[in-house]
């Protein structure tokens, strides 16, 4: 004879396993994505014999299911130090450094030109010498469609202009030769792109010297946004 509530019993405990399941297999599949990224380093000789050295360090992404939950939304949190020194045969240099990132849809960032229909643009025939046109101001909650990139600053520093007004800078003015700036979490939102997305951080430093004003930019290594 068959115990009807004894088989109702199992049928539930295994509804109720499968519903755990799944709930682990969602969890799972939304889990964040941490992703260790090697930074880099440059180091270049200008004509008057200087030599500045950029690095880029502690360098890291991490992925996470966007808010969105669709296909067109990415959502990442990235950390990183900048740094730059500056030989001692310089008297008193100009520095500045510009943190940033450059994000893209459906577009190689890896090398070559990127051309962003968004206003980024990012020309990659002289490498140590590129100077990435942004057109974001700060914060990456940006939009994309396919074949665009674009580029944003990870400073922000509020400053007093020569007439006392509220101005925005987008750079750490180095004091000496040599000096650094770290940022952490800095989000990455990207809504509106329905295939693979890149992200690549970039170190631009501007140095003035009694004879040589020059812009280097360092990259970083590539990473997917999924």
């Amino acid at each position: 004879m068959i115990n009807r509530k004894h088989v109702v019993r199992i049928a539930g405990c295994a509804a109720a396993v499968s519903a755990a399941l799944g709930l682990l297999s969602i969890g799972a599949a939304n889990a964040d994505t941490f992703v260790p990224l090697p930074g880099g380093e440059l180091t270049k000789t200008l004509s008057d014999g200087t030599v500045i050295t950029v690095r880029l360090t502690d360098e890291s992404a991490n992925i996470s299911p966007s808010m969105g939950a669709t296909p067109v939304h990415r959502n990442a949190w990235v950390s990183g130090t900048a740094s730059v020194q500056v030989s001692d045969n310089s008297s008193a240099p100009s520095v500045l450094l510009f943190p940033g990132y450059t994000v893209a849809c459906q577009v190689n960032i890896a090398g070559g030109g990127v051309n962003g229909g968004v206003g980024g643009t990012v020309d990659y025939s002289d490498g140590q010498n590129v100077k990435p046109n942004v057109s974001a101001n700060t914060g990456g909650n940006l939009s994309l469609g396919p074949g665009q990139a674009t580029s944003f600053w990870v400073l922000d520093v509020e400053k007093a202009d020569d007439y006392g007004r509220e101005a925005h800078r987008h750079r750490n003015k180095i004091d000496g030769h040599s000096g650094s700036v770290t940022w952490a979490d800095e989000t990455i939102g990207l809504s509106g792109c329905g295939g693979y997305a890149q992200a690549r951080a970039f170190i631009s430093v501007e140095l003035e010297t009694d004879s040589v004003v020059t812009w280097t930019t360092l990259w970083g290594q590539p990473f997917s946004l999924g």
